[in-house]
């Protein structure tokens, strides 16, 4: 198995479990892997209490800490696509950026990375 189609398969079991904990957690998933043309992809798209949640999710194999993946440079992506995003489909309406960082069976959620 190539090591890029790995880390896809790693990349969607992580969507996957981020998406069963926001469940649990009352969210309602309006999306996934939205891509937003050149700007790059949200990896979640949620509402909670009328607030909509663009998700960013990172995980990684072995001992790497994923939450290293999360870089300047991917926040403001994530944060182009979002604005993309709510204009595209004519949304004006509260919003926050928000990651899952799961390790192994750790899932951190956090709100408002974008602040």
């Amino acid at each position: 198995m190539s090591g890029e189609k790995r880390t896809k398969e790693i990349g969607d079991e992580a969507e996957a479990l981020a998406i069963e904990y926001l469940i649990n957690l009352d969210y309602e998933i309006i999306e996934q892997n939205f891509y937003a043309k050149k700007m790059g992809e949200i990896d979640i798209i949620a509402i909670k209490d009328n607030i909509y949640h663009f998700i960013e999710v990172k995980s990684a194999k072995a001992n790497f800490d994923p939450i290293y993946n999360l870089t300047p440079r991917k926040l403001h992506r994530v944060i182009n696509s979002t604005h993309y995003y709510l204009k595209l489909k004519n949304i004006d309406t509260a919003f926050c950026i928000d990651a899952i960082i799961i390790r192994k069976d750790v899932i951190d959620f956090i709100e408002n990375i974008s602040i």
